[in-house]
């Protein structure tokens, strides 16, 4: 399974970007789609997550900033993110959960937030 990540940028604070992510298969075969980010030295966290049923959980430093949603038919998930703030500024990464298995990883793509 391949997952393509695009939609990374720079941005000035308070900014917005949308990031994509393409599945070369059903997303709906998938426990849950995720993003999440990384900075140099820092572990992966979790931004925010779709289960197979549509129910989403986010981060509490991205709650009522970002909004994840997919599209089954065209095997997406995107991230909305508005309000942008420094802090947010990472790498990306696209996530497919696998029950009892390893998640499948897209490339990440980077976010830069300029102040």
């Amino acid at each position: 399974v391949q997952l393509q990540a695009s939609g990374g940028g720079l941005v000035q604070a308070g900014g917005s970007l949308r990031l994509s992510c393409a599945a070369s298969r059903s997303i709906f075969s998938f426990n849950a789609m995720g993003w999440y980010r990384q900075t140099p030295g820092q572990e992966r966290e979790l931004v925010a997550r779709i289960s197979s049923d549509g129910s989403t959980n986010y981060a509490d430093s991205v709650k009522g900033r970002f909004t994840i949603s997919r599209d089954i038919a065209k095997n997406t998930v995107w991230l909305q993110m508005n309000s942008l703030k420094p802090e947010d500024t990472a790498a990306y990464y696209c996530n497919a959960d696998r029950k009892l298995l390893p998640p499948y990883w897209g490339q990440g793509t980077l976010v830069t937030v300029s102040s």
